[in-house]
């Protein structure tokens, strides 16, 4: 049973710092790859946040753009809200990727 979510639905935030080309076009393959959807992508003066629907995806793209291009990954979360059936803590996950200088 799939849960329907609302179009402006996300659980995670992908920071590119600058946006270049080479890094968007890695992360919309690899979410093209994926049964995530992005939700929206919002173009700024330092760099593009693409906002998709999995935490765990999130962080696999992290890892394979730390991996596949040299930069500084940081992730973090932030308590979104708390399941009423299990009681858990829901979180929202933060990816940021920043390039080297030298590598713009």
């Amino acid at each position: 049973m799939r849960k329907e979510f609302h179009a402006d639905y996300y659980q995670a935030i992908i920071q590119l710092r600058p946006a270049d080309k080479k890094l968007m076009g890695f992360v919309e393959e690899f979410i093209e790859k994926t049964d995530v959807w992005v939700s929206k992508m919002i173009h700024l003066k330092t760099g593009v946040d693409y906002y998709i629907s999995s935490n765990k995806i999130a962080r696999q793209i992290g890892k394979q753009l730390k991996k596949n291009f040299h930069g500084e990954l940081i992730e973090s979360r932030k308590l979104y809200s708390r399941d009423s059936y299990t009681s858990k803590n829901i979180y929202r996950v933060t990816v940021c990727f920043r390039l080297r200088e030298e590598d713009n």
